[in-house]
This record gives structure tokens, C-alpha cells and sequence, in this order.
């Protein structure tokens, strides 16, 4: 299962939840986005040739990361630019999600073990905008 998350037309964030499963090799974000998520199921014996990634130029404007839930539970919330809150969503072992805009905020619901991945080099006071989150109602958290 995958789930976009989207807000007046904007991606904020893809969701593949560990349940996720098909062949080949799919990637699930717009082409033109700096960070790319993709899946691969490949059988015994497939290869891929080797390959050397050129050098190119990029422009990156906005920081988008990817966490992977190794072990446990994680509420992400989302936020407007304007530090609103819109809504939330219940992450657990084994699924992905890749923030790709808007502004996020996680309450560890379990003790947990998380991979991030975004792109470098990552300045801590230059990349981030810290704000008090919103008080919400467990109604409005979705799995």
C-alpha cells in the first residue's frame, strides 16, 4: 500500500507501508523532485549492470528526507508553511515515508529505530524553522 499525502495539490509526503509488495521496480515520486523514492522486487539471479553516477550540477530548495521505520511506532504530523496543523499519520515497522514539503513534526508512540536519509550538506540552523505544535484530537490521527 501507498499512500500520498497531499495538500491543495501539494505532496507533502508518500507513505509505502511494509505491506507493500510488486514486481519490477517502481518509483514513486515526480521526476523533478531532489530527493527520488523508489521500490525494487527483483528475483534470484537478476542484475543490474554496473554504473558510475556523472557528476551533475543540481539545485536543491527544499530539504526532503526519507525515514524508514526499522522497529516501532512513530505519529508524524503535518503542518502548513504557515505552521498550522493539518493532520497526522501512524508510521511502524517497516514502512518508508519521504517528506517531501510542508512542515513535519513525530511523537515516538514506541521506543523506535528510524534511518533518515535527505540531502547534504545540512546546515541544522539553516534548514530548519523550530515552532510549537498544535494540540490535536486522536480523532484526527489516521493510520
Amino acid at each position: 500500500m501507498v499512500e500520498n499525502i497531499v495538500y491543495q495539490h501539494t505532496l507533502m509526503a508518500i507513505i509505502i507501508r511494509a505491506s507493500f509488495k510488486q514486481e519490477g521496480i517502481s518509483f514513486f515520486t515526480p521526476e523533478d523532485f531532489s530527493q527520488q523514492l523508489g521500490y525494487m522486487n527483483r528475483p534470484k539471479g537478476y542484475t543490474i549492470e554496473p554504473h558510475i553516477h556523472r557528476h551533475l550540477e543540481r539545485k536543491v530548495f527544499f530539504t526532503q528526507e526519507v525515514l524508514v521505520v526499522r522497529k516501532g511506532r512513530v505519529r508524524v504530523d503535518f503542518y502548513k508553511d504557515t505552521q498550522e496543523y493539518l493532520e497526522s499519520r501512524v508510521i511502524s515497522t517497516g514502512d518508508v515515508i519521504l517528506l517531501a514539503a510542508a512542515g513535519h513534526g513525530f511523537e515516538f508512540l514506541e521506543d523506535a529505530e528510524i534511518i533518515e536519509v535527505k540531502q547534504g550538506p545540512y546546515s541544522e540552523t539553516d534548514d530548519k524553522v523550530r515552532f510549537n505544535k498544535k494540540k490535536f484530537l486522536k480523532a484526527e490521527v489516521t493510520r
